[in-house]
């Protein structure tokens, strides 16, 4: 299912764009589609959301940019823990949630590659991960905590705890009821000094294609 949807999406990259290369295990199979292509004489340029996904385009021979010099991207294609049919989502199983929604913002079109165990009628049986600063971690989780919502820190492996490639932590809440109105808990969470960025993606999807078990690929336009 991973493969249909990563393969299909990389069929939409032309000569002389520049992607964005998402994170997870759907989107490791779009870069090894790529990297075939690119093989095969496709001309592109990357930007990546994780130092495992550039690794893995760069050992491809994947021509790598530098993201700090980039303005505008002409498609970001990256994977979702839950999508619904208003193409809300919640992201950032992989850890790499804020630089997702910064490479999506960048980009003229968000591309979403999914399994179909990924399609929900209501987001929030999934954790919703929550970067947060290192600094002044405890008071950050507990302003979450006051607002209702409780998780844990992110440990891995051996129980430390988990570090994003930008140097900080997550936090995972773990709803108690699937979310009638995500909007309204990303409010809440955002505006606490400390927390970066929530794993609730809303209004950045464009075009969607989810794998299906008998190898068809769906596509929400």
């Amino acid at each position: 299912m991973k493969r249909a949807a990563g393969t299909r999406a990389a069929e939409l990259i032309e000569n002389g764009m520049l992607v964005g290369l998402g994170t997870g295990s759907t989107v490791f199979y779009f870069i090894e589609r790529l990297i075939e292509r690119v093989k095969g004489g496709l001309d592109i340029q990357v930007v990546s959301s994780s130092l495992r996904s550039e690794k893995q385009a760069r050992e491809g021979g994947i021509p790598i940019s530098d993201v700090n010099q980039v303005t505008s991207i002409h498609i970001t294609v990256d994977g979702a823990d839950e999508i619904d049919s208003e193409k809300r989502m919640i992201k950032g199983g992989g850890g790499a949630l804020l630089r997702e929604k910064i490479l999506a913002n960048t980009s003229r079109e968000m591309v979403v590659i999914a399994d179909e165990t990924k399609v929900v009628d209501k987001l929030g049986k999934h954790p919703l991960p929550v970067e947060i600063l290192p600094f002044g971690q405890e008071a950050t989780i507990d302003k979450i905590k006051k607002l209702g919502f409780h998780g844990t820190l992110r440990k891995y492996p051996k129980d430390d705890l988990y570090m994003t490639d930008n140097g900080n932590l997550i936090y995972d809440i773990h709803f108690e009821t699937l979310r009638d109105d995500p909007e309204r808990d990303h409010e809440k969470l955002i505006h606490i000094p400390g927390v970066l960025e929530t794993g609730f993606f809303f209004n950045l999807a464009g075009r969607v294609f989810i794998g299906k078990s008998n190898g068809e690929v769906d596509h929400w336009p």
